[in-house]
């Protein structure tokens, strides 16, 4: 992805160019409070209000108190940062002295386990350490031919016609068709169109359940349609744990799945066969909902911005002249490529980060904040604010071009930042560019007749309110 102005360090992937130094914040005296709503007797009535709504809410306490907002509810301290030098303070340069929001790790480790998504501390490194040599912008280019034959199986079976097709629906088989081939040399079958399902029913039931301080254990009679779902989901990634194990190791395929047994058979202590079940099932969802919900917004940013995916074609037609892409060709396509920034700057896969907790006092902005605080950082936020993004509603892949006016560093962090960047992150840019340069090669897309603007809800990750369904025109061969 060399061809991408932003920035895809392992550490921070975030636009090269740096504001002005920001002048000496003013010192607070320890005790005192960022501004920020009143909270009431609980504070609980501002969490109701983030649960109906949380960036539009978000952004109204931005917008009448600053960029550090204090949040009483209590128990906690809750502190909301959207200053872009702040937060790189905080994520990167602090990153040691926070945990992540521990019961936004508990509803998330029902499903992934002691992954490296919810690991903390040195187990948390050694997985990351481990893992991170499969990720890396090398190591992904040997999966561009298996991402190409998805598309190119996918993409032959999608239809034309002017009721419009279900495409949010299609790009999420693809990409569970992607992360399936990548995983376990597999294609997509019944038990992992099943699982399309099961991953929105838990998506929507883990993200109701951050707004609480508990919840009910799964085994209560109305969860069991979560139950049911998170049983889809295992028994998925067990039948092909369990049957690799049955072949000769010999006849293991180079895939993701054979590198984390190979991690076990190595050293059974560090990675047992529980933690390859977990880093398959956070590998499945992550791998597959991050591409398959950009691509679904890429896809309306086409649609809507008829000028914008006319350029991309041309550029596409030109660098590839009607081939599938390889790796080679991915840093030629800068002007699709610069689509997909775009789109990722509007449409976040995951707009709110998770929470941080402070370990110890913290120093932010000149405020001094003690242990325990709570701290939040909303890039959906920041990456529509008219101080870094000039008419940041709008559409124009151009701020991402060469000799574009400079990006507030940290202003954009659609795979976060520091030591806890996205793991995966070079695969999804891969992924994406992959499968939207064989889709331009194939269709133009139109928004259905006097259909409105699809309305972005958050359920863990950003998906469209309502299941999005745009005009494909097949392109003459």
């Amino acid at each position: 992805m060399q061809g991408m102005k932003t920035s895809m360090t392992p550490e921070c992937p975030h636009h090269a160019a740096l504001r002005d130094t920001p002048p000496p914040a003013m010192q607070h005296p320890p005790g005192s409070w960022p501004p920020g709503p009143a909270p009431g007797i609980t504070g609980w009535g501002l969490l109701r209000s983030m649960s109906r709504d949380l960036l539009g809410t978000l952004d109204t306490w931005r917008k009448q108190h600053g960029d550090i907002v204090h949040l009483r509810i209590w128990p906690e301290h809750q502190v909301i940062v959207t200053d872009p030098a702040l937060v790189r303070e905080l994520l990167v340069t602090q990153h040691e002295g926070l945990v992540r929001w521990e019961r936004g790790i508990q509803v998330m480790s029902q499903l992934h386990g002691r992954s490296v998504l919810t690991a903390e501390g040195p187990l948390w490194r050694a997985r990351r350490q481990a893992l991170q040599p499969g990720f890396t912008p090398k190591a992904v280019q040997s999966f561009v031919p298996v991402i190409a034959a998805a598309a190119e199986k996918a993409l032959t079976q999608w239809r034309a016609g002017g009721e419009g097709w279900p495409i949010e629906t299609a790009f999420t088989s693809l990409g569970m068709d992607v992360i399936l081939r990548m995983m376990f040399s597999s294609e997509i079958d019944a038990d992992a169109r099943q699982a399309e399902q099961a991953v929105h029913t838990v998506s929507v039931a883990g993200n109701a359940e951050m707004f609480w301080p508990a919840s009910w254990p799964d085994s209560v009679p109305w969860k069991k349609t979560k139950r049911r779902a998170m049983a889809v989901l295992r028994r998925l990634i067990d039948r092909h744990v369990t049957a690799r194990l049955a072949l000769a190791r010999a006849d293991w395929p180079a895939d993701l799945l054979t590198r984390l047994l190979t991690l076990h058979l190595d050293d059974p202590k560090a990675w047992p066969l529980q933690a390859v079940r977990d880093e398959c099932m956070t590998a499945f969802l992550a791998g597959h909902e991050t591409a398959a919900a950009t691509l679904a917004w890429w896809s309306w940013c086409m649609a809507a911005n008829p000028a914008a995916q006319a350029a991309a074609r041309e550029e596409v037609d030109a660098v590839l002249q009607g081939r599938p892409p390889t790796a080679q060709d991915l840093p030629q396509l800068a002007r699709l490529t610069r689509t997909l920034q775009e789109t990722l700057r509007l449409y976040p896969a995951a707009p709110v980060l998770l929470s941080r907790r402070s370990q110890g006092p913290v120093s932010l902005g000149g405020w001094q904040f003690p242990a325990r605080t709570m701290f939040t950082v909303p890039v959906g936020l920041m990456q529509r604010d008219a101080r870094w993004f000039p008419e940041p509603d709008a559409f124009r892949p151009e701020r991402f071009a060469d000799g574009a006016p400079g990006i507030a560093r940290g202003a954009y962090l659609p795979f976060g930042t520091g030591p806890r960047v996205c793991l995966g992150q070079h695969l999804a840019l891969a992924e994406m560019t992959v499968v939207a340069a064989m889709f331009l090669q194939r269709f133009s897309v139109r928004p259905v007749e006097g259909m409105a603007p699809p309305e972005p809800v958050l359920n863990i990750t950003l998906r469209p309110r309502e299941a999005l369904r745009l005009v494909l025109e097949r392109r003459a061969p």
